[in-house]
């Protein structure tokens, strides 16, 4: 599909350059909703409007935060990644308890485990980057695995 007018761009050319400019976190947390949307239309009736729901939304409002923090300056960038943290900190919490209540398989839950802690490096690294750095969870662990 090609765009109308001189020196138009496909569409296709327009979207590799953004997601070549976009910075790897946020990148990583596209991704993770992109797969785990449709995990939770798999998840039965009772959890898919209660825990799938909260899934769902705190991954977008990460997203958001990324978002937010890929476009702003010093103080704001670091306010935005801590409130992605959290968030981030929060669902994978969910997460886990989607596979305890066996709305998500095992095998499901791992792969969903490993990208969490892949975008969760990714969030810890931009934050230590911003100057702040990650909190240490009681284990000794970063919270922002």
């Amino acid at each position: 599909m090609q765009l109308q007018g001189p020196g138009a761009q496909p569409l296709a050319a327009i979207f590799f350059k953004m997601k070549n400019t976009t910075p790897q976190a946020v990148q990583a947390c596209h991704e993770l909703l992109q797969w785990m949307i449709p995990q939770l239309d798999k998840f039965p009736r009772v959890r898919r409007y209660t825990l799938g729901e909260r899934l769902e939304t705190g991954l977008l409002e990460v997203l958001e935060d990324l978002v937010a923090a890929a476009y702003s300056r010093s103080g704001a960038k670091q306010e935005a990644l801590t409130r992605a943290n959290l968030r981030l900190e929060t669902v994978r919490h969910l997460w886990r308890l989607a596979h305890e209540l066996k709305a998500a398989s095992p095998r499901s839950y791992e792969h969903g485990a490993r990208l969490f802690d892949d975008l969760g490096r990714q969030v810890g690294g931009w934050l230590r980057s911003t100057g702040k750095p990650a909190r240490q969870g009681a284990s000794g662990d970063e919270e922002t695995r």
